[in-house]
């Protein structure tokens, strides 16, 4: 069934960052964060390119919310085996960016890197994940260190490791069951673009107004379409490698279990009934 909204990908390029609708993407992260998330301001990003030649495959915006805190929110669309790599330098660059030179440690924001990722982004089961530092005692893993009665008082959290960056990867192509939690009805818009008539997570009623593709100038709807198929068809180059590549690695196991059968002094008919290899390749060998 198609859909009549606009990819998130594509409306935090061109929509969300509009102060009307600020309310879409902070019910978004309300839901994902589990408190109220109102922003104040968007800050420059390097990968927010307007134009689909640039950078249609990822998309990025930084948020400061009303706690000074910021938030790197991404998309991207396709495989990067070094990914997780790219979202430690991007943190890394966001602290060092948002301090002041002579500005004292104390200085640096909280940071949160959220992720929605359409590839497999390593191994697991679930489709969010989240990361955070743990400081635990070596000899008793029990024991974490928290932050003095002091620092308490001056830093916002409990733990040592609530003051340095949390990490959420949302792995939506693996989301395959019923919306239950209003984070997963967010997830399920995410991965298919549609927002089900029931859904009530915060900033989702928003979106289902005011991320419609019929909403948009005829030269904004042109440059949609045209970025989605740019996406659609490096998708499709990709995959069809990966497809071609598996072929290839057959065919070169099936040689050299062919090969090493003739060594053994088999008869060419096993060979071809074990391999599918022809005679004429087997001969070659």
């Amino acid at each position: 069934m198609g859909t009549n909204l606009i990819h998130f990908d594509w409306a935090m390029k061109r929509l969300l960052r509009d102060k009307s609708n600020y309310v879409v993407l902070e019910g978004f992260l309300s839901t994902l964060l589990e408190e109220d998330i109102r922003i104040c301001k968007f800050l420059e990003s390097e990968s927010n390119q307007a134009d689909a030649v640039d950078k249609f495959n990822r998309a990025d915006i930084l948020v400061e919310n009303t706690k000074g805190e910021l938030l790197i929110i991404e998309v991207q669309n396709n495989r990067e085996l070094d990914y997780f790599h790219r979202m430690l330098y991007g943190v890394s660059k966001t602290i060092s960016e948002y301090i002041g030179l002579g500005d004292a440690y104390s200085k640096i924001r909280k940071v949160y890197s959220i992720n929605i990722v359409y590839f497999d982004l390593g191994q697991g089961k679930d489709y969010v994940y989240h990361g955070k530092t743990f400081f635990r005692g070596l000899h008793d893993p029990e024991d974490i260190l928290h932050l003095s009665v002091r620092q308490r008082e001056l830093f916002v959290g409990k733990e040592a490791g609530d003051l340095f960056p949390e990490y959420y990867v949302l792995r939506v192509n693996e989301f395959d069951r019923m919306a239950s939690t209003p984070l997963d009805e967010w997830i399920q818009f995410l991965k298919t673009g549609e927002i089900d008539k029931t859904a009530t997570a915060k900033g989702l009623p928003e979106a289902r107004e005011r991320l419609r593709v019929d909403a948009l100038s005829l030269e904004e709807k042109q440059a949609y379409y045209r970025e989605m198929e740019a996406i659609r068809y490096q998708k499709s180059v990709i995959e069809t490698g990966r497809i071609e590549g598996r072929a290839e690695g057959q065919v070169e196991e099936q040689l050299k279990i062919a090969r090493n059968m003739k060594n053994l002094g088999l008869s060419f008919e096993v060979i071809v009934s074990a391999t599918g290899l022809s005679v004429g390749e087997i001969e070659k060998l």
